[in-house]
């Protein structure tokens, strides 16, 4: 039976009383902000975030770019921009955004997007494109890359994210419009450093004085953002229609937990973040160092632990009786003495936030998906710990133990024939299979064969420690684990 309306402006009246709603005339609102790449994680993060400013500060509404499919377009716009937020607590918590005002698909609406692009209303321009949207080459933009050469045969008419950007930012110097802020919320290291040069680079070599304009009047804050926010998906758009009491056809949902820290950097000035719960700092290198070490470091403890147990999802990792609080102790023990946190961060609070979310139920979060691309992962999850506690003289047994745990995996798939998914995947699959459970031999062949430990390679402290932690692993089920965790 279908429903008797759709979510949009003319509806919203009719939305229940538990349902949260715009805070201010959205007809009263400008447009401030463009934003490439229009996702669900977009419109379940910073636009929450820009929906609670412009309830104090009208000049932040959100122009949505989509760089590819015309799909998020054609579902909002007969909702007029608007789309219901579940956050996954018991009940859920649903709630109406409305900072989005405009969504344009830029391979069909490409003279539109640099128009607003040029907009001198425009202040902000923001990205969530992953990291391949940048096209580098290491941390410079890669010349070669298809995108790139495309967008560079043809400068006004771009197609790339990096394309866009700097002909908006053409466009703005050929109009005598000043640069705009350009802030990278994607999670990649130094992205707001990474996106300056990629665009600088992308302008010399259209125009050397465009480039020096860009590399003195455009900003490019450094920024970190967290929160999960599953995939939207036919169950979710149900649920809505049943909260809503009325159709949305792409409502999105997240963890109540969310986290954005910014770097204060901005060309024409900026909303006032900290008004709506953004931290502003110098050091977003210190926030993503935490971020890796005290809430990706334990994901991956529980991925390859948890799995070796049979287990599939995170809130049920948390609820082991013997791994559960083994993440905790690991956490609080192991990775927070071994931890520089940036200045003003509470890391015992931040420590208690992580572990709540992680037990979070009605976040389905599955430990055989975190476990992908392990060789990428281990290294930036662990290895600096261990490198700081090496040097402090700290115990890294139990460091060791979610390393060696990854080592267990990789056997265990390649020898049960079960694909690995990791760009090091045939490499890794053939040492599986060599691997027979001699925890000397098999430890000494993966660290120096999988050309993943560098220096840690030639630690014998390190590889002695791995050493014991995989066999202590050796066995099946909570009685190997049990072992292995007293042991540590």
């Amino acid at each position: 039976m279908s429903l008797p309306s759709r979510l949009c402006d003319a509806t919203l009246a009719q939305l229940p009383a538990g349902v949260g709603r715009p805070g201010y005339d959205r007809a009263a609102t400008r447009i401030g902000v463009v934003h490439l790449g229009i996702g669900a994680f977009h419109r379940a993060h910073q636009a929450v975030y820009l929906d609670d400013v412009l309830a104090h500060e009208p000049d932040w509404a959100i122009s949505g770019v989509s760089l590819r499919s015309p799909d998020v377009r054609d579902a909002l716009q007969p909702q007029d921009g608007l789309y219901a937020l579940a956050l996954l607590e018991e009940p859920a918590a649903w709630r109406v955004i409305g900072a989005v005002r405009e969504v344009l698909c830029a391979p069909q609406q490409q003279a539109a997007v640099l128009d607003r692009l040029a907009d001198p209303g425009v202040r902000l321009v923001m990205l969530t494109v992953t990291e391949k949207g940048y096209c580098l080459a290491g941390d410079s933009l890669d010349l070669a890359h298809p995108d790139i050469v495309a967008d560079l045969a043809n400068p006004t008419t771009p197609g790339s994210a990096i394309g866009y950007l700097v002909a908006g930012l053409r466009l703005r110097r050929a109009r005598g419009v000043p640069a705009y802020t350009v802030l990278s919320c994607d999670n990649l290291a130094d992205n707001g450093g990474k996106l300056r040069r990629a665009c600088v680079r992308y302008a010399m070599q259209v125009d050397p004085a465009l480039a020096a304009w860009i590399d003195a009047q455009a900003r490019f804050p450094r920024s970190m953002v967290d929160s999960i926010t599953p995939a939207s998906d036919e169950a979710l758009r149900q649920r809505a229609a049943a909260a809503l009491g009325m159709e949305d056809a792409w409502p999105v949902q997240r963890e109540p937990y969310t986290q954005w820290v910014i770097e204060d950097d901005f060309a024409l000035g900026r909303p006032d973040w900290a008004r709506v719960g953004v931290t502003l700092s110098t050091d977003i290198a210190g926030y993503d160092r935490a971020k890796l070490r005290l809430l990706n470091a334990p994901h991956s403890a529980m991925a390859y632990l948890g799995t070796l147990l049979g287990l599939e999802t995170v809130a049920e990792a948390m609820r082991h009786p013997t791994l559960g609080p083994f993440i905790a102790t690991l956490m609080r023990a192991h990775i927070a003495p071994n931890l520089d946190p940036p200045q003003g961060m509470n890391t015992a609070a931040y420590i208690d936030a992580i572990l709540a979310r992680f037990a979070n139920p009605q976040v389905r979060h599955r430990l055989l998906q975190i476990a992908q691309d392990g060789s990428q992962k281990i290294p930036v999850r662990f290895f600096g710990t261990l490198a700081q506690a090496l040097a402090n003289a700290h115990p890294i047994d139990a460091l060791c133990l979610p390393v060696a745990a990854w080592l267990q995996f990789v056997r265990r798939q390649a020898q049960a024939g079960i694909p690995l998914m990791d760009p090091l995947a045939a490499r890794l699959a053939t040492l599986g299979a060599r691997m027979q459970g001699d925890a000397t031999q098999d430890v000494a062949m993966f660290v120096q064969d999988s050309g993943v430990f560098a220096a840690l390679a030639d630690e014998p402290a390190f590889v002695a420690a791995l050493t014991g932690a995989y066999a202590a692993l050796e066995g099946q089920g909570d009685m190997a684990l049990s072992r292995a965790i007293v042991r540590v």
